[in-house]
């Protein structure tokens, strides 16, 4: 008999499958997947032709869906960035959310934004996000010059997938080597428009070849005008105010149709509050308490149950059941902060649900703000003192208004502090920049945190350098600098829980009207701190004068390289030309009581040795050399030749 054909699938529409498959919001290959089923099913031709032409209309309207989602997610983002601006008043924090933003939802490795200095005629760079080069964080960009000064000298959006190699825009050393540091290869830059003028360009960028296409451009300069909008305060506040009052119109309307959106609507209004009157988190688990009717606290990571908080993490920060508890992740990106949890309330319905995750957003908003907000006072405090001691010809007035943004003032008397954390080990050797498991990195990194918060709470400022820190601190008139550097000591000390060793400078009446004496001061502190390094007082603090005759030659104008010249200068000549070792036993002679017993000891050679040695001292120093007055200047002069040598290095 010949073999049986394979029955005719049922009579069911093509479109059946694929609708299910679009229903459920498949990937495409599973629409191929349905046409290769019938076709290994043995469905006819016509069956199989009708499949296909279904999967292709099915595959448009996919993409149509698709694209319709992006575009509602692209709306909704602009809504969120508006809603951001009402929400915060601090420029520099607006200015950063729009960078932060574009950077997310173009999906780029790096954002930044650079505005127009007008008195400079230029533009330089005020915003960046993603970005590891400083040298490209400080650009400063003629009109004209580079992408971005084209595009704000223009006022056009400019798009290139392959900077070095687009010979549309003024190329410049400066410009092309901070592009290089940081990497960047596309770069995608809309104008920043305030009414018809052009005030900086909101940039987009990736590490790679990119292509970004006209609705990517378009979603940039939309966040550039809010961005605009941001600079343009008064037109903010008057927005600000019409908004809020339609959204209390509205939610006006809301609570008269349903209870459930009224509970909805009060904590919104509540946690828009809280964040426009500068709410704590505390605050937000009471609203959301009293909302909800049980107890709301926030909670460290550490202290919720891990099951539960992976489950909420994994679904997108949205609220799970733990027992009679619910628990809202409370994260940013992949970094979890913590967690809202409700306590003895085993019933939620959808909308309380949402109202509770909602919460964990906000508190989650107020935790980054409070984070950046405290590396952004860091950063400006950093900033300014690096300017007051590399670039002394500031003007003044802008230092001083600088200088007020964080409460400090630069007219009053300030010391200055250079400290340096010492290795735990105690051989008062610094760590190392590197080793096998970073702990000098992190000792630093520590120490800069520590002097970042003491600056902050002394209304001063700090700067990371030379493998330590700076320290500007404002000085009472019964201020000692010498107690400032030991009371700086005891606290970073115990801050890093190591050892610090603090200088301090002589009091500098006014760093703002003579920047330049702070990079004189910087010095003199720098040597006190070596100095106790020397004379093995790890982890101490001290000012020049605590250090008798050698504090006086450590201060400013002195000629400590004179004064060892003339007294030990023979000595040194000859070890340099013999190779010999005749410093070292002259050190070694002195620390032992000047008792040529002691010494070979110390120096593990023959006692005949030694007098040799000293023989040849005494024939190069000359006679008198071991009387009171000439040891002690002997003394004194081995002291800071060693101090020169470790400032040296």
């Amino acid at each position: 008999m010949p073999p049986q054909q394979s029955a005719e699938p049922s009579a069911a529409p093509a479109e059946t499958p694929f609708l299910d498959l679009l229903a459920t919001g498949a990937p495409a290959e599973d629409f191929e997947r349905a046409v290769l089923r019938a076709r290994a099913d043995g469905a006819s031709a016509e069956r199989l032709a009708a499949l296909e032409r279904a999967k292709l209309l099915a595959l448009r309207v996919r993409t149509e869906l698709e694209g319709r989602r992006r575009r509602e997610a692209e709306l909704s983002a602009l809504y969120e960035t508006a809603h951001d601006l009402a929400g915060l008043r601090d420029l520099d924090a607006v200015l950063r959310a729009i960078v932060q933003r574009a950077r997310s939802l173009l999906g780029t490795e790096t954002a930044y934004m650079t505005l127009n200095d007008p008195v400079a005629g230029d533009t330089y760079m005020r915003v960046t996000d993603g970005s590891v080069s400083a040298r490209f964080q400080q650009l400063r960009l003629g009109m004209g010059e580079g992408l971005g000064g084209l595009v704000a000298q223009t006022a056009r959006p400019y798009v290139t997938d392959s900077y070095f190699d687009d010979p549309r825009f003024q190329h410049t050393r400066t410009i092309d080597t901070g592009v290089r540091d940081e990497g960047l290869v596309a770069i995608l830059g809309v104008p920043l428009k305030l009414g018809s003028g052009v005030i900086g360009v909101l940039f987009a960028a990736d590490r790679r070849a990119r292509v970004f296409d006209h609705a990517e451009i378009a979603l940039l300069s939309a966040h550039a005008a809010h961005a605009a909008v941001a600079i343009d305060t008064a037109n903010l506040l008057a927005e600000t105010r019409k908004a809020m009052t339609e959204l209390e119109t509205a939610n006006e309307i809301i609570r008269d149709r349903s209870g459930v959106i009224e509970r909805a609507s009060d904590i919104h209004d509540r946690l828009a509050e809280l964040v426009l009157r500068g709410g704590g988190v505390q605050d937000v688990a009471a609203a959301v308490a009293e909302v909800l009717d049980g107890t709301v606290e926030f909670t460290d990571a550490e202290r919720v149950p891990a099951e539960a908080l992976d489950r909420s993490r994994a679904a997108d920060g949205h609220a799970v059941r733990d027992g009679d508890d619910w628990v809202a992740a409370v994260r940013s990106g992949s970094e979890v902060l913590g967690a809202l949890v409700l306590r003895g309330h085993p019933h939620l319905d959808p909308v309380d649900q949402r109202t509770l995750e909602r919460a964990a957003m906000v508190t989650s908003l107020l935790l980054l703000a409070r984070r950046t907000a405290g590396e952004a006072e860091q950063r400006v405090r950093g900033e300014l003192l690096d300017d007051l001691l590399d670039a002394p010809d500031r003007d003044p007035r802008l230092l001083r208004e600088r200088a007020a943004r964080v409460a400090a003032d630069l007219d009053a008397p300030h010391v200055v502090l250079a400290a340096r954390i010492e290795d735990p080990a105690g051989d008062g050797a610094a760590p190392a920049a590197t080793g096998p498991d970073g702990a000098g990195a992190t000792g630093r990194q520590r120490l800069w945190s520590a002097a970042s918060h003491l600056a902050a709470t002394r209304q001063g400022l700090a700067a990371a350098r030379d493998a330590g820190v700076v320290l500007l601190l404002p000085l009472g008139r019964d201020d000692d600098p010498g107690e400032a550097a030991r009371k700086a000591a005891r606290q970073l000390g115990a801050a890093v829980h190591a050892p610090v060793t603090v200088g301090a400078s002589a009091p500098v009446p006014a760093p703002a009207a003579t920047p330049a004496a702070v990079a004189t001061a910087y010095a003199q502190a720098r040597r006190c701190r070596e100095a106790l390094r020397v004379l093995g007082r790890c982890g101490q603090g001290a000012a020049a004068e605590d250090f008798g005759f050698l504090g006086l030659l450590l201060a400013d104008g002195r000629d400590v390289d004179g004064f060892v010249r003339r007294t030990l200068g023979e000595v040194v000549d000859y070890d340099t030309r013999r190779g010999t070792d005749l410093l070292r036993t002259l050190n070694a002679y002195f620390e032992s009581g000047m008792s040529p017993a002691r010494t070979k000891d110390a120096l593990h050679v023959h006692v005949n040795t030694v007098a040799q040695r000293l023989d040849r001292i005494g024939r190069l120093l000359g006679p008198g050399w071991q009387s009171p007055s000439r040891a002690l200047e002997l003394q004194l002069a081995l002291r800071l030749h060693q101090l020169s040598a470790a400032l040296g290095d």
